[in-house]
């Protein structure tokens, strides 16, 4: 789902960007590392600060971002021009069909998209499949804590079914095969999850030798 007018002007200024590079950047650094030379996708990039800080902050070595809106994408190639196209990649894309190979991605990364999207247990279960075994997912999102909240539903358009609470969000990639384990936090009176799970290598092993 794309965002209203008023969550778009909200998300793409000076204030969101500080915050997530001030705030949700070093959390996540926290909880899961940097990706130094790493192959990196990042889900809903909007205007490209999320990938400028994947960049700059986390190192990695070649980001691929998608965005279901066209307008967020001309936006992010005009803010990341200076990165070459073997080290980026722009498309026009949904969470719920990523356009990639199986264990593409060393890590992925999700500034808060998810809560978007309609049904995002596919959106699970498609990050799990592009990540590698010993990859990383690393996440900032919204729960149903908050989207039930009247200054929520007065502003913004959400999804109203199908909504996930902070526990709701964690068992769901616990099932996926993304371990969480203590590498996740609650902030802002429960509206806001933080956390980054990695994907098992045994289980990644388990996986082929039942699928062969």
């Amino acid at each position: 789902m794309k965002l209203n007018r008023v969550e778009k002007a909200l998300m793409n200024n000076p204030v969101r960007a500080l915050l997530q590079r001030r705030y949700e950047a070093p959390l996540l650094e926290r909880l899961g590392g940097l990706t130094r030379g790493m192959r990196v996708l990042e889900v809903g990039c909007g205007r490209g600060v999320g990938t400028e800080i994947i960049f700059e902050r986390f190192g990695a070595r070649e980001v691929h971002a998608f965005d279901l809106d066209p307008e967020m994408i001309k936006q992010a190639n005009c803010r990341l021009s200076r990165y070459t196209s073997d080290q980026l990649k722009l498309d026009v894309s949904d969470a719920t069909a990523i356009m990639a190979d199986d264990e593409s991605y060393d890590a992925v990364f999700d500034f808060g998209i998810l809560h978007h999207v309609p049904q995002w247990q596919t959106a699970v279960s498609e990050i799990r499949r592009v990540l590698r075994p010993g990859g990383r997912f690393f996440f900032m999102e919204v729960t149903s804590n908050a989207l039930e909240r009247r200054f929520y539903r007065k502003l913004f358009v959400h999804p109203t079914e199908n909504r996930f609470s902070k526990e709701g969000f964690v068992a769901e990639l616990e099932q996926q095969g993304i371990t969480l384990g203590e590498n996740t936090v609650r902030r802002f009176f429960g509206d806001f999850i933080y956390g980054v799970g990695t994907i098992s290598k045994k289980h990644g092993r388990d996986e082929e030798v039942r699928d062969g």
